[in-house]
């Protein structure tokens, strides 16, 4: 049987106008100061809000607490000396925790039924004995005691019963069957188990022993599930959107510039590309309709690596002309047999193939006249050579890491750059 509903209404509206009643003020740092009736400074603030049941002003009073062994909460309770209305409800001061939290109390003795609990709007309660459960969010979230709650299910129960008898009057006698059973619970005549299930992580059952272990209290925190994100408003992520995300890193994004030769408008495409055994690259192209202008760039999709990298490759066959080649604003480029030196930057950045960088001397490579090594020295780590045998080694092409010198890394910038240390209370490193 589950208990939900209309058990007892929802705190009422604030009126617009509230004027709290004369309170003295908490000290700083004490604004949740821990439950306890000997301590007479800990007054609730009262604010004069409409009833929701006669439509005049009744007296909200909230007090700001915290639970021993817990954590801060607030405690709201209404009441309306028209009509006698009145609602108490708790909430937590805090945010929704990382983990919900599950609590399994077995009720031996009369003492456990004096428990302390705090019952949040979003947790399950549920007696397994009887097959009772109060679904979440069918209850404002409770300060009470186990005895509390159950005696809160009664009179959720008991409530309609008038009009059950008169229109269901088999219903009714088996709901006075069920109340019948909750009230034996409250006498302890045997031994039943209570859990609170709330997603939340905001719900408490008290230890009277803390902070020495309760043989008869398990408390299990857990992940929560989807469904139970979506429960609480929380934002979770999706496997759906995986595929959307890959269809977006394969689409070509366009935005207007305008032509570095005549300034006219212009139109730049962008695509974010996938090397195989290398990295991801942002390839701009901009087409100027105007003066016919085209220009390719290539930029690292990454950060400057930890260190430099050298690619020697040793040409020795007129189909290595085909191999990809992304070479980085950052890369010198050198043919030692042909005493040919390309500097940093001349190009900027490209990724095409061996032939497209060699055009100007394709005739003397293609035709075999001569074997050449193509050396590809990137400081900053992000240049790259297909290697047409990967993964293993390409036997006529080595890749060497190496350190950075102290004028390598004034020409990248790097040398006054401080990446480390910027963690709250945490010193730079040297």
């Amino acid at each position: 049987m589950s208990a939900g509903g209309a058990v007892e209404p929802g705190l009422p509206a604030a009126a617009a106008a509230p004027s709290p009643a004369p309170a003295r003020d908490p000290e700083p740092g004490h604004l949740f100061r821990p439950i306890s009736a000997e301590d007479e400074e800990q007054q609730p603030t009262e604010i004069e809000s409409l009833c929701m049941n006669c439509y005049r002003n009744g007296m909200t009073r909230l007090l700001l607490t915290k639970i021993p062994f817990f954590r801060e909460i607030i405690v709201s309770s209404f009441s309306c000396e028209h009509c006698g209305w009145n609602n108490t409800e708790i909430q937590s001061a805090g945010r929704i925790q990382d983990q919900g939290v599950r609590y399994t109390l077995t009720v031996r003795a009369q003492e456990d039924m004096d428990r302390e609990v705090v019952k949040t709007d979003s947790a399950t309660t549920r007696i397994p004995e009887l097959d009772f459960e109060i679904p979440a969010f069918s209850q404002k979230g409770a300060l009470t005691t186990v005895e509390g709650l159950i005696s809160r299910a009664i009179s959720g129960l008991e409530q309609d019963q008038p009009t059950r008898r008169a229109n269901e009057e088999a219903v009714a006698e088996r709901i006075d069957e069920f109340i019948a059973k909750l009230k034996e619970l409250k006498q302890v005549a045997s031994p039943f188990t209570l859990i609170i299930d709330d997603p939340s992580g905001n719900s408490f059952v008290e230890n009277p022993h803390a902070p020495r272990k309760d043989d008869a209290l398990v408390i299990t925190h857990y992940n929560r599930t989807l469904q139970q994100e979506e429960m609480l408003g929380l934002q979770a992520e999706a496997p759906e959107e995986k595929p959307e995300e890959e269809d977006i890193r394969n689409e070509v994004l366009q935005f207007n510039t305008n032509c570095p030769e005549c300034n006219a408008p212009a139109q730049t495409n962008m695509k974010l590309v996938q090397i195989p055994h290398f990295k991801e690259v942002i390839i701009m192209a901009t087409n100027c309709e105007n003066c016919g202008h085209r220009t390719n760039e290539v930029k690292s999709g990454g950060a400057v690596e930890p260190l430099g990298t050298r690619i020697t490759f040793h040409i020795t066959d007129p189909s290595d002309m085909t191999r990809d080649l992304l070479k980085s604003e950052t890369c010198r480029v050198e043919i030692p047999e042909l005493e040919f030196e390309l500097g940093m930057a001349v190009l900027g950045g490209k990724f095409t193939t061996l032939e497209g960088m060699l055009k100007d001397i394709r005739e003397l490579i293609l035709e075999g006249i001569l074997k050449a090594h193509f050396i590809m020295d990137d400081p900053a780590g992000n240049s790259y050579l297909q290697n047409v045998y990967a993964p293993e080694d390409d036997p006529e092409m080595k890749v060497e890491h190496y350190k950075r010198t102290f004028d390598q890394n004034e020409e990248l910038g790097l040398n006054d750059m401080k990446t480390e240390g910027y963690e709250t209370g945490l010193p730079a490193q040297r």
